[in-house]
């Protein structure tokens, strides 16, 4: 690699705190240690040390605990520091503004992580989920993240790009060397293998669907007619007295929104107004916004009081009210149900409750996950989400692939068939960011006696 510059950056968030960390990487970090630290040798590396940090007017800035960390073992591949001093702000900056007079610069946005990769210490997925892991704001983000950062990923597109090498290397041993003593030319095993391949990739990208799901959350509209328990279960679900619950119908004019907790991914229920004829103004425009809701939602629950005779929906509202993104809540389960419920949009599923005391609150949350993840809505837990950079590489390679495999069908185009291979390679290449094509010379002279 060629000579880097020596960067530095505080790797705690601005403000007070006790304890804050500050990262240096690159040539001159052995030189500074014995600068800073007013030390003759240096660190020993990996072992955390305690040290005052000397500015250059040998002035102590603050006593701190080093490590250093060696070429070829950092984070980055580099040399580097990191410093852990008091979490002051003006310690802080004493300490950046002395590395930068010694002749450090400051590091741009992810230059360590950047850094990593272009040493190969990690591939571009592992790069990502840094980030990813960062701002992950639910558990299943969490999981999803830590998943991509171990290179679960990046393992994958490992066993793709081994496996098509492989086909690679079988087509390109019969285009190069026709005449050598080969087995006769049979299309069949690298045909199934390539569409194998391609069904795994294609698999794979149809989680990326749920990456806006990880990243923004779900949203939820709470819709019926008024003073069926919307504002009840509201309540239940964020276990908060979120809405005013009242008998008298109509009470709710706008819409009101509140995150449901202890689910493993972020969702935000929407109690909107009831959806009725009215003559109030009020009430239309606050009904006209609840439709709006409803149209913006990932998914709807249909509060009905189940105990009286079926609603009379606006038909709006009906047209949003499909099986794949509704559920129906029948309230009042501890009263009679009204004959007529059962034949009561029979399509939606039905979830009965009781949103008295919110006893069934519960009940009510582990359901909710559960459809969602069984209607495609949300990630399992062995989902593994790839992101939409990813899926688009996927689809493009695997595209590539069934292309590849169509010119082994009968009659059989080797030569297309090996170009639209390499593509698929490239794809996957993008994917974790590079592509080792050495490795298609190793696969063909290893499956083959060529050159005896």
């Amino acid at each position: 690699m060629p000579e880097l510059d020596t960067i530095v950056a505080a790797a705690t968030p601005s403000g007070r705190s006790a304890l804050a960390v500050v990262r240096i990487d690159g040539p001159l970090v052995p030189t500074l240690c014995q600068q800073v630290f007013r030390r003759k040798t240096l660190l020993a590396p990996r072992e955390a040390r305690p040290a005052i940090w000397y500015d250059l007017e040998n002035q102590p800035v603050d006593q701190v605990v080093a490590v250093r960390w060696v070429q070829g073992v950092s984070f980055t591949g580099n040399d580097s520091l990191e410093i852990t001093c008091h979490g002051n702000p003006l310690i802080v900056r004493k300490i950046l503004t002395d590395a930068l007079a010694r002749g450090v610069r400051l590091a741009a946005p992810g230059e360590f992580t950047r850094r990593a990769f272009l040493s190969g210490k990690i591939d571009l997925t592992q790069a990502e989920a840094i980030a990813d892991l960062i701002h992950a704001s639910s558990a299943r983000a969490l999981a999803s993240a830590q998943r991509l950062l171990a290179g679960e990923l990046g393992r994958h597109v490992a066993r793709w790009t081994d496996q098509l090498l492989q086909v690679l290397a079988e087509l390109e041993a019969h285009i190069d060397f026709p005449e050598e003593d080969l087995p006769p030319e049979d299309a069949t095993g690298p045909l199934a293998r390539l569409h194998k391949i391609a069904s795994e990739l294609s698999g794979y990208a149809r989680t990326a669907r749920h990456d806006q799901a990880l990243r923004e959350g779900i949203r939820l509209a709470v819709v019926g007619a008024p003073n069926a328990g919307k504002s009840s279960l509201l309540n239940a679900l964020t276990g908060q007295e979120r809405a005013l619950v009242s008998a008298e119908a109509g009470t709710t004019r706008d819409y009101l929104e509140a995150a449901v907790p202890h689910l493993p991914f972020n969702l935000t229920a929407v109690d909107t107004a009831g959806l009725r004829t009215s003559s109030s103004a009020l009430e239309l425009a606050g009904m006209k916004r609840s439709l709006e809701q409803a149209q913006a939602a990932h998914f709807l629950l249909l509060v009905v009081d189940y105990s009286l005779a079926p609603p009379d929906l606006p038909a709006e509202l009906l047209a949003l009210l499909t099986p794949e993104r509704t559920l129906l809540i029948a309230n009042k389960s501890d009263l009679p149900a009204h004959p007529a419920q059962k034949d009561f949009l029979p399509q939606l599923t039905r979830l009965h409750t009781c949103l008295l005391d919110g006893r069934d609150a519960e009940k009510l949350r582990r359901s909710l996950g559960e459809i969602l993840v069984a209607r495609d809505l949300a990630p399992g837990a062995e989902d593994l989400v790839v992101g939409v950079r990813h899926a688009e590489a996927m689809l493009q390679a695997a595209k590539a692939l069934e292309a590849a495999a169509g010119h082994l069908a009968a009659p059989i185009q080797t030569e297309l068939a090996a170009a639209q291979c390499r593509e698929g390679l490239d794809h996957l290449g993008e994917i974790i960011g590079r592509i080792d094509n050495e490795r298609m010379l190793d696969k063909l002279f290893a499956s083959f006696c060529i050159g005896k």
